[in-house]
């Protein structure tokens, strides 16, 4: 690595992801959740203030922006024809303005975040991120800059056009990263047999391997509101991969709804909660 790139023996890398439906009303549009993001800003603040050494990058899902545009277009899919292209540039726009306001919210807490645009860096292949510019990150976290980003309608050399989840962006990104931790926060408190907030009696898994994926597949379901991008399911499948690629890599998926979770959670601290995926 050259003197401009990151060292992770200069401290622990930690992804964050704030769920769409987390700092937004998935049930209504463009509806943010002011209230829960600004709390979830102190929260970085308290864990980057504990721990100096902490490098941190940041990403957000669409939640009522970007979903709901993305659902009428079918734009996961792909892209043909002029309404498709004016859906494509739609969606692009609607996960750029939540974007904005994360971006403000952080910096009004004294984050120092900086905005990082997959479409304009990046392109997919039958709906896989293909190509991106890691340098940017790895400079960015030399400098102890916050690269902040989020799942966006990107360019597909097969599909025309596709969107790239936070998730799926976090993967590549951990591919070449490496991180320590990932913290992927919802509005539930890790992963159930079921909704919880349908089935309480739902049980509640604390620790996840790759290995129990495929008795998990029959359970798992979509997320709550709009999500074009697989919901639950998808992100576990995600990260058991991911986890089976790097030993020592800890996944924990926590609610941001409960004060002090996601500062826990980035620390690496047990009382964090949640759920936990890692290799074995």
């Amino acid at each position: 690595m050259s003197s401009n790139g990151f060292d992770a023996r200069q401290g622990d890398l930690v992804f964050l992801k704030l769920g769409g439906s987390l700092i937004t009303d998935k049930t209504r549009p463009e509806t943010v959740a002011a209230d829960v993001l600004q709390r979830l800003a102190q929260e970085v603040v308290q864990a980057r203030a504990e721990a100096p050494d902490l490098h941190l990058l940041v990403g957000h899902g669409s939640g009522s922006f970007g979903h709901m545009a993305a659902s009428r277009h079918g734009t996961r899919h792909g892209v043909q024809g002029a309404a498709g292209w004016q859906g494509f540039a739609e969606v692009a726009d609607a996960a750029a303005r939540l974007n904005r306001l994360v971006v403000a919210a952080f910096l009004a807490a004294g984050v120092p975040v900086w905005s990082v645009q997959p479409s304009a860096g990046g392109w997919c292949e039958d709906g896989h991120v293909a190509r991106w510019q890691v340098e940017l990150f790895q400079m960015a976290l030399a400098r102890e800059v916050v690269p902040l980003t989020y799942g966006d309608a990107m360019l597909d050399v097969r599909r025309g056009g596709t969107i790239a989840s936070t998730e799926e962006l976090f993967v590549w990104l951990a591919e070449r990263l490496r991180p320590q931790r990932i913290v992927l926060a919802g509005t539930v408190d890790g992963v159930y047999s079921a909704d919880p907030l349908q089935h309480p009696d739902a049980m509640h898994w604390p620790l996840i391997t790759p290995q129990d994926l495929p008795a998990l597949r029959a359970s798992l379901g979509g997320s709550h509101g709009v999500d074009v991008t697989g919901g639950m399911l998808s992100k576990v499948t995600e990260m058991c991969r991911l986890a089976a690629q790097q030993p020592g890599l800890e996944v924990r998926l926590v609610s941001g709804l409960r004060p002090g979770a996601v500062a826990a959670a980035v620390l690496g601290r047990p009382e964090a909660g949640g759920t936990v995926i890692r290799a074995s």
